[in-house]
């Protein structure tokens, strides 16, 4: 293949070469190869990524980062950011190496990074690797999200080490060893808000204005000023946190180093879906105690984490007031778009009826007041009929039983529904059947463990499919098992790798 590197080519460069963790000043990146591992091996690839980049199966050899073929110049970048709310100074990254950039089949430019690839200056005290259990849960997760129509970054290849990776899961002083992996990502751009962050924490104008004219010019043509780049920004991220809320995705880390200057979603750490409803649930047990990144506080942190970004594009702005705007501009899209997200979901081609606004809110304090699955409870209402409307197609929904109220809400529901058109196919298209739950992917990671790849091959391939009605795996549609309520990385997890 021919591989282009215009990050490298276009941004100031790190000129010391040392791989040893270090602080980088006036750089955007540093030049460094990925580490090699003792036996690497494909153990997972996204067919549909492949044929999209017009790749076929690659050697395991050049997945893992054993080698760096002609072309290719590695480097990992230099960015900071606001980690729980509290700025942390350089992160970067610490154990990701993007390889190059390849042109896709329909001529956009794409990179290839691997996670978990080794050492860099910016690993701190860290060894650069990754565990297989994130690793697979990052691969399939990236694809899954694609398939469900969400803004991500994406995954081509799952690779093991043949090492050992020394990890504390949970942070409490039993460390153990794991199976190491890398994962390939892939994505236009790997630039996050924490890139912007660096360069003006450290008063490095000339480096700022470099990174967001290279920003503007590859990946906003026909923007033609930083204040327009940073309102379209607004949009996007407004758009993307609809998405994630209407699907009950959470995220589980939204730092400013892990939110995308494109609006993608980037960094699956400990994600989760929302298995029973609680806007106040988190995956991440780290954020156990504020719960600053639960379901509900997205879109806040979301707006926080670009009036962040806004602060630190201020020295190449002409005025702060287009920056205000594209705050402003970043709530009216959110509201917007969540409205008409809700009432796809429900069936209904907008809110804005006399008692729709009530209809919503007293839902979700059903859904609220007792154990609930989002994802169940929304495709099973498109199957409750609006001529006899029964409870019955929402039981598998109910962790126990349902609310006493669900049953008065279903006759003013049906009242409701009845007045609109196409209710049923809008329904199914606005709420999957199959989600990457934390139980399926702790299954697949299991499997794997014992060297079987069947349950991972097969869940890529129902995940490509999540909107569809597939019978023979309504398995890997139901709610999660009472085995897995409080097992290990099918509830929640931690920030370790």
């Amino acid at each position: 293949m021919k591989f282009q590197n215009s990050f490298v080519r276009e941004l100031p460069a790190d000129p010391v070469l040392d791989n040893v963790p270090r602080q980088v000043a006036n750089a955007s990146y540093t030049r460094v190869d990925p580490t090699p591992v003792a036996a690497p091996r494909l153990l997972g690839w996204s067919r549909r990524l492949g044929e999209y980049l017009g790749i076929e199966p690659a050697a395991a050899e050049v997945l893992a980062g054993n080698r760096v073929l002609p072309g290719m110049e590695p480097y990992a970048a230099r960015y900071g950011g606001h980690q729980f709310g509290t700025w942390a100074g350089q992160l970067g990254d610490g154990r990701a190496i993007t390889l190059a950039e390849v042109v896709a089949t329909d001529g956009t430019r794409q990179e290839l990074q691997l996670k978990g690839a080794g050492r860099t200056p910016y690993s701190r005290t860290a060894d650069g690797r990754a565990v297989l259990r994130s690793s697979l849960r990052e691969f399939v997760c990236s694809e899954a999200m694609h398939f469900l129509g969400v803004p991500t970054t994406r995954a081509l290849s799952l690779v093991g080490t043949g090492e050992q990776v020394v990890r504390d899961m949970f942070y409490d002083g039993h460390p153990e060893p794991e199976p190491g992996a890398v994962v390939c990502r892939v994505a236009p751009s790997f630039v996050r808000f924490g890139n912007f962050q660096i360069h003006a924490a450290n008063g490095e104008t000339e480096a700022l204005r470099r990174l967001a004219d290279y920003v503007m010019r590859n990946h906003y043509p026909g923007f033609d000023s930083y204040e327009r780049l940073f309102q379209e920004l607004c949009r996007r991220t407004a758009l993307l946190l609809v998405d994630w809320m209407r699907l009950g995705f959470v995220h589980g880390v939204m730092n400013t180093d892990n939110m995308s200057i494109l609006g993608l979603t980037i960094d699956y750490g400990p994600y989760g879906w929302l298995e029973g409803y609680d806007p106040q649930w988190t995956p991440n047990t780290t954020d156990a105690h504020t719960r600053r990144y639960s379901y509900g506080n997205q879109p806040q942190i979301a707006q926080w984490n670009l009036a962040r970004l806004a602060e630190a594009l201020l020295p190449l702005a002409k005025d702060k007031a287009p920056l205000e705007e594209g705050l402003t501009l970043y709530a009216e899209t959110f509201n917007g778009a969540w409205q008409r997200a809700l009432a796809h979901k429900l069936g209904f081609e907008a809110l804005g009826q006399p008692g729709d606004d009530q209809l919503v809110s007293e839902l979700f304090a059903l859904l609220y007041e007792v154990e609930t699955d989002f994802t169940i409870f929304f495709r099973n209402l498109a199957a409750v009929s609006l001529e006899a409307p029964q409870i019955e197609p929402l039981l598998p929904a109910f962790y126990s039983t349902a609310s006493p109220g669900m049953p008065a809400w279903l006759q003013r529901y049906t009242a409701r529904a009845r007045q609109e058109t196409g209710r049923v196919e809008r329904m199914n298209r606005a709420n999957p059947k199959y989600v990457f739950r934390n139980y399926l992917a702790q299954t697949a990671i299991d499997a794997l463990g014992r060297g079987d790849a069947s349950v991972l091959e097969r869940l890529l391939q129902v995940l490509e499919r999540p909107y569809d009605e597939q019978p023979a795996n309504d398995a890997f549609a139901a709610r999660r098992p009472e085995w897995a309520r409080h097992k290990a990385g099918c509830s929640a997890l931690s920030c370790s790798s």
